[in-house]
């Protein structure tokens, strides 16, 4: 039931409880019961709201930050990863494989507002010894959700 679960409110997350019960056969009580613990083990960690902040009056600048560091004696990535994302414009930290070592996403008003945050936030950290910033500059489609209208089909009718 907890894959199911999680599957239905990976895309909805506002599913009414009741219908939620109603697709899995199952009790709301059990289904509230299961999301409850759900979310006690940290498996459900949050709720959120996608915006398409272009449709808004609404400035806002996304940035895909590279990190190179070198990992610290006997703590490794871990701390480097909790000092970065302690930043309140950090939006999301991932490890990676590859070339560089985290994935930085920054969102800020504008672009010098994010460019400040990386040289003199991101780049004077201790271990950081290299970062790329690639600034976003038209999401298509973001956690499975197009995000832009689709244009109308603009080719020219030919009949026989």
């Amino acid at each position: 039931m907890r894959e199911k679960i999680l599957t239905i409110m990976e895309k909805n997350s506002r599913i009414d409880l009741a219908d939620l019960a109603a697709l899995l056969g199952e009790s709301e009580i059990a289904v509230a019961n299961e999301i409850a613990d759900m979310e006690k083990e940290n498996i459900i960690c949050g709720y959120h709201t996608m915006i398409n902040w272009d449709k808004t009056g609404e400035e806002l600048v996304t940035a895909l930050i590279e990190v190179k560091v070198t990992p610290q004696r006997n703590m490794g990535f871990e701390k480097i990863a909790e000092r970065i994302y302690q930043y309140s414009e950090v939006n999301s930290v991932y490890l990676m494989s590859g070339a560089y070592d985290f994935t930085v996403i920054v969102e800020g008003k504008t672009m010098r507002q994010i460019a400040q945050f990386v040289s003199e936030k991101l780049s004077t950290m201790n271990s950081v010894l290299s970062t790329a910033t690639h600034f976003i500059l038209k999401k298509y489609k973001d956690h499975g959700t197009v995000m832009c209208e689709r244009p109308e089909d603009e080719r020219m009718m030919i009949t026989p």
